[in-house]
C-alpha cells in the first residue's frame, strides 16, 4: 500500500511503519525541538508515536537538550529490570540485551505505580543490520487477543516475581538506587511490593498489577503490561535452561504469572508474542533519528542487530496507575 501524508503536513503514514516526519538539519536541534514540540506531541497524540528523520543528532549532550525541550521533566528510573548506562540528567542507554535476540514488546515500567507516559529515543550510531525499535498499538493488540484470555487478566491482573542476585539482571543498587535494606523495604511497602530476604539467595519481590488500563487522556482501553516480555518462556531456550539449572525454577531473575499465581503456559506467551508481531510497525534506525512514543498507547521492543548500536532513551511525563482506571486495586503502605 502506498504511503500517505495527511495532516499534520509532512507526516508519512505507511503500513507497517511508524509515522515518519522528515526534516532538514538546522544545526540547532534543541531550538528546532522547542519550536516544534507542540506539533510533535500532537502527532504522538494522534498516532501513538513519531519518528523524526533528518535532524542529525550527534552527541549525548545535544540529545539531552532536545529531550528536555520535548518533555516537562525527565524521570529517574526505578525498578529497572536490566542494567543501563547512565549518560546524565535522566538520559540512559537502552537496556542491555543480547544483540542476537529479539527484545519482546512491552510498556516501560508498567509494573510500577508510577510510570512514564512518554518515551524518548535518539540514535547516535546505527548498526549495519536490524536494530529497529519496533512498535505496536496496545488497543489493537488487546482487541486481537482472545477475549477469554484478556477477561481473565482483567479480573486477576498479572503478577511479577523478581529474584535479585549479583550476576543476572539489574542489581539492587541499579533497581532501587541503594543497597540499604531498610531503604529498600520502605520503598517496597510504599509501592505495594511484597518482599522477602532469602538466605544466600538475595531479595525476592512480588507485585500484582493491572494488565488492562485506560489511557488517562483518551479513555482508550490498552493492553498495558510486561506479561510476555518478563516471562520465562520468552527467554531463549538455552538461557532459560541455564538459569533454571543455576538458580532453580523458583528463583529466576524475573517471571510473570496470572494474578492469582497460576503459571502462564508457553502457549499463552507464544500467542501474545505472535499477536504483537502481527501488529508490529518497524523502521530501522538511521544515525541522527529521534523518536517519541506514547508509552501507554504504544508498546515497544527491539529487533536483533549486527554492528555497533548507540540509542539513547529518556522517560518523561510521569503517570500514576491510579489515573488509568486499573482493574486491580493495590494498597501501598
Amino acid at each position: 500500500m502506498p504511503c500517505s501524508s495527511p495532516p499534520p503536513p509532512g507526516v508519512e503514514l505507511c503500513p507497517g511503519k511508524p509515522p515518519i516526519l522528515r526534516v532538514e538539519p538546522t544545526g540547532d536541534a534543541p531550538s528546532w525541538a522547542a519550536e516544534h514540540s507542540e506539533a510533535l506531541r500532537a502527532v504522538v497524540a494522534e498516532h501513538g508515536a513519531a519518528l523524526v528523520r533528518g535532524l542529525g543528532l550527534q552527541h549525548a549532550a545535544e540529545v539531552r537538550a532536545v529531550f528536555e525541550r520535548l518533555a516537562t521533566w525527565l524521570m529517574v528510573e526505578k525498578e529497572a529490570f536490566a542494567p543501563r548506562r547512565v549518560y546524565s540528567g535522566g538520559v540512559y542507554s537502552t537496556s542491555k540485551w543480547p544483540a542476537n535476540q529479539q527484545m519482546c514488546m512491552h510498556h516501560e515500567l508498567s509494573y510500577r505505580l508510577e510510570f512514564p507516559g512518554l518515551m524518548l529515543f535518539a540514535c547516535l550510531d546505527a548498526p549495519t543490520r536490524g536494530s529497529a525499535t519496533v512498535l505496536a498499538d496496545s488497543q489493537v493488540v488487546l482487541d486481537a487477543l482472545p477475549a477469554e484470555l484478556t477477561e481473565r487478566f482483567e479480573r486477576e491482573g498479572w503478577l511479577l516475581t523478581r529474584t535479585y542476585n549479583d550476576e543476572i539482571g539489574a542489581s539492587l543498587a541499579e533497581a532501587f538506587g541503594t543497597e540499604n535494606r531498610r531503604a529498600i523495604e520502605n520503598y517496597c511497602r510504599a509501592n505495594a511490593i511484597e518482599f522477602e530476604w532469602r538466605p544466600g539467595r538475595g531479595l525476592r519481590t512480588r507485585q500484582r498489577r493491572s494488565a488492562v488500563v485506560r489511557h488517562p487522556d483518551t479513555g482508550r482501553r490498552c493492553w498495558f503490561n510486561q506479561i510476555a516480555f518478563l516471562n520465562e518462556w520468552t527467554m531463549a531456550p538455552e538461557v532459560r535452561e541455564y538459569l533454571v539449572e543455576v538458580y532453580g525454577a523458583d528463583a529466576l531473575p524475573f517471571n510473570t504469572s496470572f494474578g492469582n499465581g497460576d503459571p502462564i503456559g508457553e502457549d499463552v506467551v507464544q500467542l501474545i508474542n505472535r499477536v504483537y508481531e502481527d501488529n508490529t510497525a518497524r523502521e530501522p534506525w538511521q544515525a541522527g533519528d529521534l523518536m517519541l512514543v506514547d508509552n501507554i498507547r504504544t508498546a515497544h521492543g527491539r529487533d536483533p542487530f549486527e554492528g555497533p548500536r548507540e540509542v539513547l532513551v529518556a522517560m518523561a511525563d510521569t503517570v500514576s496507575l491510579s489515573d488509568c482506571s486499573p482493574t486491580i486495586q493495590v494498597i501501598a503502605g
